[in-house]
């Protein structure tokens, strides 16, 4: 099982703005390059959320469902694939107000299920991931200060 965590700091702004922003699957698109597309099947307020994903992967398309839970009172959007290309996959973003900026945190652990190939796809996967948050957050509010060394100043290759 491969963890991936980012953390980053949207500033001036508040915690429900920014989870009102980053819970629009719909917009990732057109804010992550890796991101094919996504089509949100429900959403908050509804209580069985669920959306699709499609993003670029090696030469091909990483393609999930995925139930979402949303408790903006706690800042946190839960996610777990129920059918897709990973074996498991199941993650948390977590906002928190903290003076006048807001927190977030990414964490998913995600398996393909095919450990001879772990070396290899388990890596890309986790950067694809990781820049995709990392765009997504960067286009939603400018601003934001993403950690770990995660530089976007150009587009990532698409099928990277």
């Amino acid at each position: 099982m491969r963890h991936v965590e980012l953390e980053a700091v949207v500033p001036a702004e508040q915690m429900a703005t920014v989870f009102d922003a980053v819970r629009r699957w719909e917009k990732y698109p057109d804010l992550a390059p890796h991101v094919n597309s996504t089509t949100v099947h429900a959403t908050y307020p509804e209580a069985n959320c669920s959306s699709d994903w499609e993003l670029h992967f090696r030469s091909g398309l990483l393609r999930w469902t995925e139930d979402d839970v949303f408790l903006p009172e706690q800042g946190e959007i839960r996610f777990e694939q129920s059918d897709g290309d990973f074996d498991s996959f199941v993650g948390t973003w977590a906002l928190t107000q903290n003076g006048d900026d807001v927190a977030v945190r990414f964490d998913a652990d995600f398996d393909f299920g095919i450990p001879s190939l772990e070396g290899i796809l388990d890596p890309i996967a986790e950067r694809v991931i990781k820049e995709t948050v990392a765009w997504s957050l960067t286009g939603l509010f400018p601003a934001t200060r993403v950690s770990g060394g995660i530089e976007l100043s150009q587009p990532a290759a698409v099928g990277a």
